[in-house]
């Protein structure tokens, strides 16, 4: 049976039709971030909440009020419009009809609205296993993806800190 990693790996493949994700064991190795501001200028731009969670890789209580506010957008636009970008730079990671109730508290998609919005890392704090994503644009955490989603779709979960996305109409 394939390892947690091999088999996220392997749908994540599938999903973007090519053989050759990249999963990288530290966030120097992804390709240099094309918005760069200091922790100064980010810690102006942000939220406490939010560079918590972004730029020192935390993450928020599951079904707290910003995954209030996310179910919320996704029922005023039925699921059918919108893009949700990185609160931080804007670049779009996600369309709106690729949400879905996943149960975990967090909001989850099956798939990221361009091939190069996300990059992933290895990440095996707290005792486990798991894919890190970030926003590709701002090197910027997102959350995790995990391979237990919709299997109609592309059967991936990522499961994104709500603070971490702006609805855009």
């Amino acid at each position: 049976m394939p390892s947690y990693f091999e088999e996220t790996k392997e749908l994540l493949e599938k999903a973007e039709g090519t053989n050759d994700i990249v999963i990288v064991t530290d966030i120097k190795d992804l390709p240099p971030p094309k918005v760069q501001k200091t922790e100064e200028e980010w810690k102006t731009l942000l939220t406490d909440k939010q560079y918590s969670i972004l730029r020192d890789r935390g993450t928020e209580a599951s079904f707290c009020s910003g995954y209030k506010v996310f179910k919320e957008q996704i029922k005023q636009t039925k699921q059918e419009e919108g893009v949700f970008e990185c609160s931080a730079c804007g670049n779009p990671l996600f369309q709106g009809n690729t949400s879905f109730e996943s149960g975990s508290g967090w909001p989850s998609f099956w798939k990221p609205a361009q091939k190069d919005s996300i990059g992933y890392i290895v990440d095996n704090s707290h005792g486990m296993e798991r894919i890190e994503v970030v926003c590709l644009s701002c090197h910027s955490h997102l959350g995790h993806v995990f391979c237990d989603g919709p299997k109609q779709t592309t059967g991936l979960r990522y499961c994104i800190n709500a603070a971490c996305l702006n609805l855009r109409k």
